[in-house]
């Protein structure tokens, strides 16, 4: 039951049915009821009571629907002085009267809740789907139906609604105008309704939930979708399946669940997430046929699972960012943290899986964790140790590989965070496990391909950018490849040398909402590929629904707002061979596979030549580090990380050097 302190009311509708049989059409005025709450209080929609009441249907789980809750509150507090209001609807089968009373007290929700069991009010208004507004008159009439505003649909998030359906329809009934749009399409979760009749008894063989769709959900869907996990809701048990079923197929069929966005004819990846059609036909057989439970006893069983983690085995080691929470803002930009946490590692270190766990996801966009080196270790890559984004999965590397870390070393957590409104306190944290050194036969290292000098012009649709690798390390071979940009990214694609090599990873539709790690289910060798081209594709047009602005010439940034083009590589190289010409360190310089020694030696010199001109603009009090202070204030918004390869604030000459390595 909820508290009499909650500024909200919950409805209970059970028992009326024999009531709501006598209501009329769903459109007549005759959609009023008065329904008293568990605390005495009276909830009653009457002719003649308010001036406007606008009826949201909703969930407790749907993202949409908890995403509008703000506006939502902010349009009854616009309305009661008026004489309006808003009432919010509850009509899910899955959520219970605990669930409704958690998700008010959550998003502080201020105006009255009816809990619709057995969803009578749904059925007699005809709604589908949460949100969906249902806006009267003080008479009743209907005068507008559908969306809120069209900031918010199915995995699209646009900075700002361009129109605001449902408060501009409540102003024009308050001013007594016709409703200039009454109607429009409401997007959103589809609610999950009681069966209108009992499903019949099960045959042998018999598609339900016990025998076949509890298997295909636990092998597609509960990574995701169960309890502390970054799915909405859970599909771990059939009362919650059964609501959501509705929902569950038509995100299956429009190809947004299971979340996988890699051209199927390019690579072969470990992680992919797709779903068989023979399993998608089997989820549409069973709710087509009632959704029969089946018997318990034919449930699978659930596979371990590490508390808290998604690793092979517990962590070895746990490292804080630090050691009290950086408290987050309830609203506005916070600038790019960098803390710098000390794992206490005594001697060099091998790690063969890692991960990062944001201490509040609600905030955190994303995450890297990077090793910074003691001065003079011997080290490869751009230092890159895990990463999170929500969605990506965390996994292992193929027996034999891991990533050294020094002895001494520093952990620096690169950390983004966007305010949700509330105000958040995060301590995020990277989970190792480890690896005996007699036991690795490869060291993993992170190579880059980046490309900061670009500018998408006001409105393009198909704006390209190009980057490229520094040349690969021979004997190497490639593990994994996780492309990056921001929201007007529209596809990327990775090539085997030059741009005309073969497509090693095209992702057509980009999505930020999920950026994946794509991991090769085998290793690929690189002897043959002297370097990686990548393509990425910005959409900065009207027709982007990401897109915050599409009147703004884009460039290299750390906000979403602006862009980046960079992929990252996964590159393992069996031990005991010199490094070579790499990407991600050659302290020489030393010639590369096919160049002859006058090459060499010209290319040694534009290397040279790049440093110095670098440390001279840029190294102020002549310590040979650049600190980020030191830079003018272009180049420290829009070109130092250029150099500052591990993100914490200093660019060395090893750094710089690498990057000269990879320019020439």
């Amino acid at each position: 039951m909820m508290p009499r302190t909650l500024p909200h009311l919950i409805c209970c509708l059970a028992g009326l049915a024999a009531a709501w049989s006598a209501c009329g059409p769903a459109w007549a005025h005759n959609l009023a009821f008065e329904l008293s709450t568990s605390d005495g209080q009276r909830v009653e929609l009457q002719p003649g009571v308010a001036r406007a009441t606008a009826v949201v249907f909703l969930g407790t789980q749907c993202p949409m629907a908890r995403g509008y809750a703000s506006q939502l509150n902010e349009l009854h507090r616009e309305l009661l002085p008026q004489g309006g209001r808003v009432v919010g609807i509850m009509s899910n089968r899955q959520d219970s009267a605990d669930d409704i009373a958690r998700y008010a007290a959550e998003l502080r929700i201020e105006f009255p809740l009816v809990h619709d069991v057995g969803n009578l009010l749904a059925d007699r208004y005809g709604a589908t789907r949460t949100p969906e507004a249902f806006l009267l008159d003080e008479n009743l009439n209907l005068r507008y139906r559908g969306r809120i505003d069209d900031q918010l649909s199915p995995g699209v998030t646009r900075s700002a609604a361009t129109r605001h359906d449902l408060q501009i329809a409540v102003r024009e009934v308050l001013a007594g105008k016709p409703v200039s749009i009454p109607a429009t399409t409401a997007l959103g979760c589809l609610i999950g309704r009681v069966a209108s009749e009992s499903p019949p008894a099960t045959a042998p063989g018999e598609i339900t939930y016990s025998n076949q769709v509890a298997r295909i959900l636990q092998q597609h869907c509960t990574e995701c979708h169960r309890s502390g996990e970054i799915g909405p809701f859970a599909m771990d048990s059939f009362e919650e399946v059964v609501g959501w079923a509705e929902t569950m197929l038509e995100t299956i069929d429009q190809g947004r669940m299971p979340p996988w966005h890699a051209d199927p004819r390019y690579g072969d990846f470990a992680n992919q997430r797709q779903m068989p059609e023979a399993d998608k036909q089997t989820l549409r057989d069973w709710v087509a046929a009632g959704m029969p439970r089946g018997s318990d006893d034919r449930l699978p069983v659930e596979p371990p699972r590490i508390a808290g983690w998604d690793l092979p085995q517990p962590p070895d080691l746990v490292v804080d960012m630090r050691s009290r929470p950086f408290v987050v803002p309830k609203e506005g930009v916070v600038e790019y943290q960098y803390f710098v946490a000390d794992p206490g590692l005594t001697e060099d270190t091998w790690v063969s899986a890692a991960q990062v766990i944001p201490g509040s996801a609600a905030v955190v966009h994303h995450a890297i964790v990077f090793v910074r080196p003691p001065d003079g270790s011997e080290f490869r890559g751009i230092g890159w140790l895990a990463g999170y984004v929500p969605g990506q999965r965390t996994h292992a590397f193929p027996p034999g590989r891991a990533r050294k870390i020094p002895a001494g070393s520093k952990l620096v957590f690169q950390m983004h965070y966007t305010p949700n409104g509330a105000e958040q306190a995060d301590v995020t944290r990277v989970g190792l496990v480890f690896a005996e050194a007699d036991q690795v036969s490869h060291e993993v290292f992170t190579l880059m391909a980046i490309n900061q000098e670009f500018e998408i012009p006001p409105g393009a649709a198909e704006h390209v950018v190009q980057a490229q690798t520094g040349r690969l390390p021979s004997g190497s071979e490639l593990l994994a490849i996780t492309p990056h940009m921001h929201v007007r990214g529209k596809a990327f694609r990775v090539l085997a040398g030059d741009a005309a090599g073969e497509t090693l990873l095209h992702v057509p539709r980009y999505d930020f909402n999920w950026q994946h790690t794509y991991q090769l289910a085998k290793p690929l060798p690189l002897d043959d590929i002297s370097h990686f081209t990548c393509q990425a594709t910005f959409d900065n047009s009207a027709d982007n629904p990401f897109n915050p602005d599409p009147g703004e010439t884009v460039s290299w940034g750390d906000q979403t707002w602006e862009e980046m083009a960079v992929a990252f590589f996964e590159v393992s190289r069996p031990l005991g061979r010199e490094p070579g010409a790499t990407a991600g360190q050659s302290p020489d310089a030393s010639e590369t596979p096919g160049e002859t020694s006058a090459a060499a030696s010209v290319r040694r010199a534009k290397i040279e030549a790049y440093i110095e001109r670098v440390f001279e603009a840029l190294d102020a009090n002549g310590d040979g580090v650049i600190k980020k202070a030191e830079a003018d204030i272009v180049v420290r918004h829009m070109h130092f990380e250029l150099w500052d390869l591990n993100r914490d604030n200093l660019a060395t000459l090893d750094e710089v050097r690498q990057v000269a390595e990879n320019l020439f």
